[in-house]
């Protein structure tokens, strides 16, 4: 019986811990983009050697990747 005189108390701590450091997240944003990161994977960066595969794929000669070109990207 006197562990519960501590036992109560230290577990009524933990929880509010645990709702204090649930609030403060949801504060600061973390819970706020939860589909972003999880639709992103499946965008790549752009990629210079992706042009040269179009390219290559519908017959044109490849374009150089250095070269900077004014086509928006595929994904924009």
């Amino acid at each position: 019986m006197p562990a519960l005189y501590v036992m109560i108390p230290a577990a009524l701590l933990i929880v509010a811990i645990a709702i204090y450091i649930f609030f403060w997240a949801v504060d600061s944003g973390q819970y706020d983009d939860l589909d972003g990161p999880a639709h992103s994977i499946l965008f790549d960066d752009q990629d210079p050697n992706h042009q040269a595969a179009v390219d290559e794929a519908s017959g044109q000669p490849p374009t150089d990747p250095a070269k900077p070109t004014n086509k928006a990207p595929p994904h924009a």
